[in-house]
């Protein structure tokens, strides 16, 4: 099996590993980190971090280390002209606009203090992957539960799970953006009306489909607006070779996705706009 460099596997799969252990992180034995003693512990001092958390204290502080700090840069100097390349263009804008630095990792705190006035929208950490309605529901309050840990340093573009590059590079700019929030915001809402299995599957399919891996046609070419993609340089160097679908909401809602491989399919929405005004159409339907 060959997974992609960030599956993107975001709060949003299903599953998770926050649990009562003395080890609080479980690893899979192909994890990058597996064998790292070292890695591992500072993955269960993050998780303890996010599990002590309870909304209205002060966030948790994570001291990024220089190794963690160079993986952060490592991932920006590749990213950055892949963005460039292939994001389209409201994503760019809204990245622009939030103005990452590049060379330091932020905290918790001071994401939210810049982007919460904005959408009010706020990041709340947890230890690793949550259950989809737990995630989709906090998204109709405005909340994106997000994880603080970095990948493991062997493998800088790789990571088996959701991580701060992922949260950040990828979600960040879609929550800091009127419309781009407002679509998040509109999965939330869609999750808290759900009475059923089969609606939050369908629920669920859409958003990594569209949020997680969506792309469109922007000048006569293919352009990223999905965050798994975006934080992604794997992703991004073969989204174009995979096979494209039309654009059809109610077939990704039945389309099954592997969150551990490359993506095999993607769907093509005709433009921003379309994928924008549909998506809030299907959402509220």
């Amino acid at each position: 099996m060959e997974p992609s460099d960030d599956t993107a596997a975001s709060a949003a799969s299903p599953g998770g590993f926050c649990g009562a252990r003395i080890e609080l992180v479980e690893l899979d034995r192909d994890h990058p980190g597996f064998n790292d003693p070292v890695y591992r512990q500072r993955r269960n001092a993050i998780a303890a971090l996010a599990q002590a958390f309870s909304e209205g204290d002060p966030f948790p502080d994570v001291p990024y280390n220089p190794v963690e700090q160079g993986v952060w840069r490592s991932v920006w100097d590749e990213l950055g002209a892949e963005h460039s390349r292939v994001g389209c263009g409201r994503y760019q804008r809204a990245c622009e606009a939030y103005g990452f630095d590049h060379d330091v990792i932020p905290s918790f705190a001071s994401v939210n203090a810049k982007l919460e006035p904005l959408q009010g929208f706020s990041l709340l950490p947890v230890a690793g992957l949550v259950q989809p309605r737990v995630f989709l529901e906090a998204l109709g309050s405005r909340r994106f539960l997000a994880t603080q840990y970095m990948r493991h340093h062997s493998e800088p573009l790789y990571t088996p799970e959701p991580d701060v590059v992922h949260e950040y590079i990828g979600h960040v700019p879609w929550l800091a953006d009127p419309e781009l929030a407002e679509l998040n915001h509109a999965f939330g809402l869609a999750a808290l009306r759900a009475n059923d299995s089969a609606r939050l599957e369908a629920l669920i399919r859409v958003y990594w489909y569209t949020i997680e891996f969506g792309i469109l046609e922007e000048d006569d070419r293919l352009k990223v607006y999905g965050a798994g993609i975006l934080s992604s340089f794997g992703e991004m160097r073969r989204f174009e070779d995979v096979e494209h679908r039309p654009w059809e909401l109610d077939v990704m809602a039945a389309d099954d996705f592997d969150p551990t491989n490359y993506q095999t399919h993607l769907y093509v929405a005709p433009s921003y706009e379309c994928m924008r005004a549909d998506l809030l159409r299907w959402l509220q339907r």
